[in-house]
């Protein structure tokens, strides 16, 4: 069992309080652009709730508009590793806890994810103080219940890490009849004004909704922009053009600027769909 590690700092540790603060964010959540109807992968942010739950709850509350997600049997939800610790690319074959209950893992896809190569390891250090795949959970307990769960966390994010995870994932589930969904976990810019934090972002977004893997991965690094998962995302963007998705949509964009009234140094969040 992961036990949860960052309830009560970035989330409430009371199941009431916290039941109730998604909830809220979730019916606070409106979007109209965005068709989420065959939607298999999205983008959500991870910081403190009180700064970018909201932004979540815009992705979480899609997911609840889409039928590939609906009737997936497991979500793999893939983020950053902020620590160092544990293997390049480290898949949980454990169960995680929350303050909203067990989220069960699916140990077989997990065993099968890990065995496509060995540059992919079943390793739990890597996710022992690692708060990018916690965050999601609460809000997946409220909104996908039951679903079982692969955690994966990339410390290696090069684009031929994001290209072999992708590829493992989708070999995993038709070898073993699964129908999967895909939550990239990343927060966008961080620590440069809200206007400076926006002026790139937008051009990692654009990319993004043209679903161009590689012209995300060069503008990340041309423009030295410090979105953190920027391999989940790619993992995203493969899988969903694998299956068939034509673009990518921008639920929801914000900063911690919004929450602090500091707009001189801000963490940026987005979460997104493909369609």
């Amino acid at each position: 069992m992961r036990d949860q590690a960052f309830a009560g700092s970035f989330y409430s540790s009371k199941p009431r309080d916290l039941s109730s603060f998604i909830s809220e964010a979730i019916a606070g959540a409106n979007d109209t652009r965005c068709n989420a109807t065959n939607s298999v992968s999205f983008v959500a942010p991870h910081a403190g709730y009180i700064y970018s739950g909201r932004t979540a709850a815009y992705a979480y509350k899609a997911m609840l508009n889409s039928n590939r997600m609906l009737n997936s049997d497991t979500v793999v939800i893939l983020g950053p590793n902020h620590t160092g610790l544990g293997e390049a690319i480290s898949v949980s074959k454990t169960d995680w806890r929350t303050p909203l209950g067990v989220v069960r893992n699916d140990m077989e896809m997990a065993a099968a994810i890990a065995g496509y190569d060995n540059g992919i390891s079943i390793d739990e250090m890597a996710h022992a103080d690692e708060h990018s795949i916690e965050v999601q959970l609460p809000f997946l307990q409220s909104t996908l219940k039951n679903k079982r769960i692969v955690p994966i966390c990339m410390g290696d994010q090069s684009l031929r890490a994001s290209r072999l995870v992708s590829e493992a994932i989708s070999k995993a589930g038709k070898k073993l009849g699964r129908n999967i969904g895909i939550i990239a976990s990343s927060d966008f810019n961080h620590y440069e004004s809200a206007e400076e934090a926006q002026k790139k972002d937008m051009k990692l977004i654009e990319a993004i909704e043209k679903i161009d893997y590689m012209r995300l991965n060069i503008l990340a690094k041309e423009l030295d922009d410090s979105a953190c998962g920027i391999g989940p995302i790619t993992v995203a963007m493969l899988f969903a053009l694998e299956h068939s998705a034509k673009k990518g949509c921008m639920l929801k964009y914000s900063n911690s600027g919004e929450v602090t009234g500091d707009n001189s140094s801000v963490v940026a969040y987005s979460s997104i769909l493909f369609e």
